[in-house]
């Protein structure tokens, strides 16, 4: 196929790529505990049915121990040609609060050229970019194909590194795309080239043995939620920097957003200040974060006057790329035991742990890649960094480390992932697949084997 013909056929696709992806986002596939799992089998089973339909000879589930399967399929290369290993993930976040979505989270609604619902960016697009580039070769793919689609990226991703570490030559392959980043803008085509990795953990404090009235023991009973929020705030100095021994500012050295960009699309109130210290790239991309994501205390409609026996948080913590994230997480858990006040019982659960991942200076894909980046989108791509986490990556790069790993896709900065109103651009998921089919016609060609 020609450049052209690539192009017409991704645009040719796409209606049904829509409506693909219209199906898939409608299911609840959220893999966190407390959610049901007949919705995320009932993805794995389209994710399936999708690679099935795009002419790959081998599909299936593969079962992940302790986890939801992944998804996998291959494509024997042409002799002499490389192989591509594909990965997206299928489950997504949970959807918060429906009253702050202007649509249904699980109903997507298109709306001026973008489709908005959970999933609908994080991490779906991704899924579908793959189909729609790879339906554009009608099942005579230029190189070989291997897909890896898991079901449990964005609560334990840490159990597909296992799988991974025990079945490398399944997913063997000369280079990688992960397509669970995106660009800046719309438009502005970006490959990512460095992740933060994570460690997440629940604290739980204990004070009582049950609620007691705040009237007639208020002012001496210890009170569980008060403690810990003394313990959280600590975290951080007034400036907004972790105050947590061994975790310093880092470097990136690459341009970041604007405060004005980054203001926009972080929806920051007028007169907020931002946190924390160094250029936004150095905070973003390059240095540790940490953030309270949920709360188990009495809500404000159901509140009683009692004192808080128990209290518990969810707590993350975003590590640079060359950060460990067991060595961090300690660091965080031995704090918060050191500033618990009252002498409050403390325990620590849940904890799951991912790596980060700094790219090297490029080579033949990502050669490829920039010709196919700047074809798709009329302009060469920059480098950037994400904050994001994406447990698997770190472990490919282990396992495969002559292979070339790519990370790009249609999440933009505005998509709002992980947040209400989540949305891809369809213009964006249409260039992103161009993109991803020109990359694996490009590597087939003369110049990217060094021939």
């Amino acid at each position: 196929m020609t450049p052209e013909q690539i192009e017409s056929a991704v645009a040719a696709a796409m209606p049904q790529a829509v409506e693909e992806l219209r199906r898939l986002a409608a299911i609840p596939s959220v893999a966190f505990p407390g959610h049901p799992e007949e919705p995320v089998f009932a993805a794995a089973a389209m994710t399936e049915e999708l690679l099935r339909s795009v002419g790959l000879p081998r599909v299936q589930q593969v079962p992940v121990e302790g986890s939801f399967p992944a998804v996998f399929a291959e494509a024997p290369a042409p002799p002499g040609m490389p192989t591509v290993l594909l990965y997206a993930h299928y489950d997504v976040q949970p959807a918060g609060d429906p009253a702050a979505w202007r649509t249904p989270p699980f109903e997507p609604t298109l709306i001026d050229g973008k489709l908005y619902g959970r999933g609908c960016a994080d991490d779906k697009s991704g899924i579908l970019s793959h189909i729609t580039a790879l339906r554009a070769f009608q099942g005579r793919f230029p190189v070989g194909i291997k897909v890896i689609i898991e079901g449990q990226e964005e609560y334990a991703g840490e159990r597909l590194e296992a799988f991974v570490e025990r079945n490398p030559e399944l997913l063997r392959a000369d280079a990688i795309v992960v397509a669970d980043t995106g660009n800046p803008r719309v438009g502005d085509p970006a490959v990512t080239t460095s992740l933060r990795g994570m460690a997440a953990f629940t604290i739980e404090v204990r004070t009582l043995r049950e609620p007691v009235h705040s009237g007639s023991f208020g002012g001496a009973a210890p009170d569980a939620l008060a403690a810990l929020m003394r313990m959280l705030t600590s975290l951080h100095d007034d400036n907004g920097d972790i105050r947590v021994p061994g975790l310093p500012r880092g470097t990136f050295l690459g341009q970041g957003p604007s405060e004005e960009e980054f203001r926009k699309t972080a929806g920051v109130l007028d007169g907020v200040s931002l946190v924390g210290s160094g250029s936004l790239a150095d905070r973003l991309w390059a240095s540790y974060a940490i953030t309270v994501t949920g709360l188990d205390v009495p809500t404000v409609s159901g509140a009683v006057n009692a004192v808080q026996p128990v209290a518990r948080a969810r707590v993350t913590v975003r590590v640079p790329p060359a950060g460990d994230p067991k060595v961090t997480v300690n660091a965080v858990v031995e704090f918060l035991r050191k500033v618990a006040p009252w002498g409050v019982q403390v325990s620590f659960a849940d904890l799951t742990v991912g790596s980060g991942f700094q790219a090297d200076s490029g080579g033949k894909a990502r050669a490829a890649l920039n010709r196919a980046m700047e074809r798709a989108f009329g302009r060469p791509p920059r480098d950037v960094g994400a904050g994001g986490s994406i447990p698997l990556v770190n472990t490919l790069l282990k396992q495969f480390p002559a292979a070339e790993i790519l990370l790009f896709g249609a999440e933009d900065e505005d998509a709002a992932i992980h947040a209400p109103n989540e949305r891809v651009d369809l213009e964006e998921l249409r260039r992103v697949a161009t993109t991803e089919a020109l990359f694996l016609h490009e590597l087939s060609l003369p110049s990217a084997l060094g021939v």
